[in-house]
């Protein structure tokens, strides 16, 4: 027998803890110091939940009949996540908040994966993005073009366009000429499909302008590769994908 907690047990206490942070019942309403929030403010966006202090982790541990193992994983979790942060002689502190509308379309179990995914994502597509500006042709930019056009018709009509959307992300791929970029992107599929429906889903909950905005940022990666300047490129993809990763789990 082994001491280290299921994965399914841990998968249990994170999604209960996050949850129970995300409606504001879990904080003791702690502060901490001016120099910690100070610190903290770069990582976060306005929310009244943001710096509370959570209980500890005896509190955890009787709150969600868990041991205690599997309240520190659950945290561990948490802390990857960016949603909290520990301050040693001061406790644990709320510092992000994903989206309070993402448990109508995933498990919150899922958001580690969700953001690993996007980790991943920055890197890789960025780089892709670069290599397309340089070696795009008229045929893969014409590709490009039109996988943005069917975004645009995507937002003209209201349209999820999860599917339009991975095809525009394939395509950039495809105009790098190197099929280790393209088979990332495509044997990530299933994944990416899940988070881009989750995204746009999130989208049409907001104002419109939101989708505005991010078609905004998918024009910023189509005009780079135009003029084949690969700096712009990695930057309007790299910033495309840090945006979504933050409308999604917060800054």
């Amino acid at each position: 027998m082994t001491d280290r907690p299921t994965t399914s047990l841990v998968d249990r206490v994170y999604r209960e803890i996050l949850g129970s942070i995300m409606r504001g019942e879990l904080t003791e309403g702690g502060q901490p110091s001016a120099d910690q929030a100070l610190d903290e403010s770069r990582l976060t966006r306005p929310t009244t939940s943001r710096h509370n202090r959570l209980p500890t982790e005896q509190a955890l541990t009787e709150r969600f009949t868990a041991s205690r193992p599997t309240i520190r994983e659950a945290l561990s979790r948490l802390r990857a996540d960016g949603i909290i942060t520990s301050r040693q002689g001061s406790g644990t502190f709320v510092t992000r908040l994903p989206d309070p509308n993402i448990p109508r379309f995933a498990p919150l179990e899922s958001i580690s994966d969700l953001r690993r995914c996007f980790d991943f994502r920055i890197v890789v597509e960025s780089g892709a993005a670069a290599l397309a500006a340089k070696q795009v042709d008229d045929a893969s930019l014409a590709e490009i073009e039109r996988a943005y056009a069917q975004l645009n018709t995507v937002v003209a009509e209201q349209a999820l366009g999860a599917n339009e959307d991975f095809e525009f992300h394939l395509a950039v791929a495809r105009a790098s000429k190197n099929q280790f970029f393209v088979s990332a992107i495509a044997s990530m599929q299933e994944q990416l499909l899940f988070s881009m429906n989750m995204m746009r889903n999130l989208s049409l909950l907001k104002s419109r302008d939101r989708q505005k905005t991010v078609q905004a940022e998918h024009e910023a990666v189509l005009h780079a590769l135009q003029r084949h300047d690969s700096g712009a490129a990695e930057l309007a993809m790299r910033q495309h994908l840090t945006n979504a990763c933050d409308r999604m789990f917060g800054k």
